[in-house]
């Protein structure tokens, strides 16, 4: 392959993470943001799991992400309930322990690994829930699960999390373009280490069964 056609195939893909960005953006604000947030991820993270983790390249992205969007909207919208309310919960033991410091120090380190375990767990929620088959709680218990076994996994998210906001607050232009969609593909790509890891393991489990 030569400089140009490489070139070609990196602005050609360019042009595809902006366009399931715009859709993700797009489909949010149909669904009056609140509603919409997170089948609209849900159906970038489908997206994404067809390039990363199936391999596929040749499909019409707009019919996948409206058929992704519609096909879990109340499910997805259930577990955006969840976890506002548990987030709320936990904004509201932080604010707590901030006006009341010097009194309940000991609930810090509790609270911390709470609010780390929330979050790991949304990290992975995504990818979880386009990946897998299972029932409503088990999701979450499956996403926490996935993350608290794949440390290495779970650092690598984070950090490209926080190098996307430091890109974001350096070029604020790339907001419509190359956000959620290059953090779900980033996500994506390191979700498939740990489900590869999995997989692994489990096979090992049932050969030593047999």
């Amino acid at each position: 392959m030569g400089r140009w056609d490489k070139f070609n195939q990196i602005v050609y893909w360019m042009l595809k993470i902006a366009y399931i960005n715009l859709l993700w953006i797009f489909f949010t604000t149909i669904g009056l943001l609140v509603f919409g947030i997170f089948p609209a991820t849900a159906a970038m993270f489908a997206i994404a799991r067809k390039w990363v983790i199936l391999g596929e390249r040749d499909f019409k992205i707009f019919q996948e992400f409206w058929s992704f969007y519609r096909k879990d909207f109340f499910k997805l919208n259930g577990f955006a309930f969840i976890f506002v309310a548990i987030g709320y919960l936990l904004y509201y033991d932080v604010t707590f322990l901030q006006l009341n410091r010097g009194r309940f120090e000991f609930l810090i380190p509790a609270l911390l690994l709470i609010v780390m375990s929330y979050l790991v767990t949304l990290l992975f929620f995504f990818p979880v829930f386009v990946h897998f088959k299972l029932n409503f709680f088990q999701y979450i218990k499956q996403a926490f699960l996935i993350a608290i076994t794949s440390p290495v996994e779970t650092i690598a998210m984070i950090l490209s999390g926080a190098l996307l906001y430091g890109l974001v607050l350096m070029l604020p232009g790339i907001i419509p373009l190359f956000t959620g969609s290059v953090l779900a593909v980033s996500l994506t790509y390191f979700s498939k280490r740990s489900f590869v890891k999995l997989e692994r393991k489990l096979n090992r489990n049932v050969q030593g069964q047999v």
